[in-house]
């Protein structure tokens, strides 16, 4: 028995929502229409996939392991689907990736005049999606910042870049020039801590705004700077994508 990716795309949308209804509403269908995949991949699989009580729709156990598998396995599947668009396209398009706070005018002029044949095409990423694009084919090469999954990339390092620390500018470490890691283990991360590997402190145990689950760090960096600006913790990023933003910086 092979997998319906389609069916495995309405329960991811299904697991995130948390609801059939809204999960109906974001796939442009039925809610009965939804159930009646939901079921149907359910006997494919022999599982029950979600239990529905007065709180919403919940995932069984066995919903949470296909949920872990399916978001990797449904962005395979779309990179395959744009590799395979992007074979048939013109050779000589090249897509470079890059990033706020990362200048690639110089050197993608430079490339440009060393392989003039090259259709150069320049990419906005972020830091939240850079992986994204290099799976599935966006661009050929990509400016990132580290850490990146092991294994599945070839990276060159370039150079290295000084960290700062977003803080509320009432906060008395706004007043330092510099501040150690160990100066903010009193204070919340607002950030996953692979991103800090020394990180030794407080994570988020309350939701950070209203829509928030418990526990969930923010997904864009304006939603951690927001948090910021509130007073709910610290994030800590790269320099060069500080200069944009109006939040205390101090470096660490």
């Amino acid at each position: 028995m092979d997998l319906d990716m389609r069916r495995v795309r309405y329960f991811v949308a299904v697991a995130e929502e948390c609801s059939f209804v809204r999960a109906a509403s974001r796939l442009y269908m039925t809610q009965p229409a939804l159930s009646r995949q939901i079921r149907a991949l359910e006997e494919d699989l022999g599982v029950v996939l979600f239990l529905r009580d007065r709180q919403g729709t919940v995932l069984t156990r066995a919903g949470h392991q296909l949920l872990e598998d399916a978001r990797p396995m449904l962005a395979m599947s779309q990179a395959v689907q744009r590799r395979v668009r992007m074979a048939n396209r013109e050779v000589n398009h090249f897509a470079i990736g890059f990033m706020p706070g990362i200048v690639v005018t110089p050197i993608v002029r430079e490339f440009a005049a060393m392989a003039p044949q090259l259709d150069i095409e320049v990419v906005h990423t972020s830091i939240t999606d850079q992986v994204d694009f290099l799976i599935d084919g966006r661009v050929d090469v990509c400016y990132v910042r580290l850490p990146l999954p092991e294994g599945m990339f070839e990276v060159v390092p370039l150079f290295p870049e000084p960290r700062v620390v977003a803080l509320s500018s009432g906060h008395p470490l706004a007043e330092l020039k510099a501040v150690h890691v160990e100066d903010l283990r009193n204070m919340v991360l607002l950030q996953d801590p692979q991103d800090v590997p020394e990180w030794r402190g407080r994570l988020p145990r309350e939701p950070l705004a209203p829509q928030m689950d418990a526990g969930r760090f923010p997904v864009t960096i304006e939603e951690c700077l927001e948090g910021v600006a509130s007073g709910a913790g610290c994030y800590v990023m790269p320099a060069g994508m500080a200069a944009s933003t109006a939040v205390t910086m101090s470096p660490i």
